[in-house]
């Protein structure tokens, strides 16, 4: 009988030694580390980050399972506050995340996309600092054929008392996020944050129950080759806009890779570079994306990894909103296919 050579058994062994060290680096132990301390605002964050992986487990199960239950594929017959029909797994995952947080004791209001107002949870307030701006599913028109989606999520600590409940204090620039990151519904589940010490990446192990740290200190790449943007859109754009495009069809190196779901699109990019682009239209200069739901968490994350986000003009964390729901246009990837969009915007080349 051939006996398997020692070396396998010893790379066997090697291996099971690197997936126990892995298994121990859970997500809030990871929180922690990067504090250094058991301070209260490090145990505050763990526990956030915690109530965030909880519901994005509770969203991938539902997910998962989609295709063999009823009534969780297709549209709810409802409109949200953007005026975009809602699809019955924006609505599931909005609930999961208020559920989720209703129980956390730490988060005072929650602001949605899918909610015109913010949510707010009387019995965390006043003792619940936290507010927690989200995007339950990205990329919902995915949803019913099986293709990747993402949630989006940042965290802000309140200022001042908000007694006449208009969360004024959340029209503030991107850097007074305290934490930021996604979580990409693939062929397995990840979480990315950043708590403004590096970007770092978790996968879901689902025989643990647990999100397991992949990659700690991601970088993008200076330059990638991709270009992720919707060219159905092309003649609703600025002249410039559409220049950078020619350019690219006509530059050997370049590739073109858009799913339709932002947040499969920005991980592609952070992993591999290139740059995301959802311009706005001449018709709607403001873009469609979020700035406090979508654009300022993405690009706190991004900017993390040593990327840049901007509108073509303004860097996106520097943008104030005059609104809760106010809308931006956004480039963001790698420094250098950044500097190049913004070079035909504010130069035509």
């Amino acid at each position: 009988m051939t006996q398997a050579p020692e070396s396998l058994d010893f790379f066997m062994n090697d291996a099971t030694d690197k997936s126990l060290d892995r298994d121990c680096t859970t997500l809030s132990r990871h929180v922690l580390q990067q504090f250094k301390t058991f301070s209260p605002d490090a145990q505050d964050l763990s526990a956030l980050m915690n109530r965030i992986a909880l519901a994005g487990k509770l969203v991938a199960r539902r997910l998962s399972r989609a295709g063999l239950m009823e009534g969780v594929l297709g549209f709810s017959g409802d409109v949200n506050i953007q005026g975009e029909s809602v699809k019955k797994m924006d609505v599931y995952a909005n609930d999961v995340f208020i559920s989720v947080f209703k129980q956390s004791g730490l988060v005072c209001r929650l602001a949605s996309e899918e909610m015109e107002e913010p949510y707010y949870i009387p019995e965390n307030c006043p003792i619940g600092r936290y507010t927690l701006l989200y995007d339950p599913i990205d990329g919902s028109s995915n949803t019913d054929t099986n293709l990747s989606l993402g949630s989006i999520f940042s965290i802000r600590q309140q200022k001042g008392d908000d007694i006449d409940r208009q969360a004024s204090d959340l029209l503030s620039n991107g850097r007074e996020q305290i934490a930021a990151g996604y979580i990409l519904y693939g062929p397995s589940t990840m979480l990315v944050y950043t708590i403004g010490n590096g970007v770092h990446s978790f996968t879901l192990d689902p025989s643990l129950g647990e999100f397991i740290l992949s990659e700690e200190n991601i970088r993008i790449p200076n330059h990638g080759s991709v270009y992720s943007v919707n060219e159905g859109n092309f003649w609703q754009w600025e002249e410039s806009m559409r220049e950078y495009i020619r350019y690219v069809h006509r530059t050997e190196g370049y590739t073109a890779r858009y799913s339709g779901a932002m947040v499969s699109d920005i991980h592609r990019i952070l992993v591999q570079g290139g740059v995301f682009l959802y311009p706005g239209t001449i018709q709607k200069p403001e873009g469609k994306l979020r700035l406090l739901y979508e654009s300022a968490p993405l690009a706190m994350l991004i900017s993390q990894a040593g990327g840049r986000a901007t509108t073509g003009l303004v860097d996106i964390l520097e943008v104030v909103p005059k609104k809760l729901h106010q809308r931006t246009p956004l480039i963001i990837g790698s420094q250098e296919d950044v500097a190049k969009v913004e070079s035909f915007i504010q130069n035509g080349h």
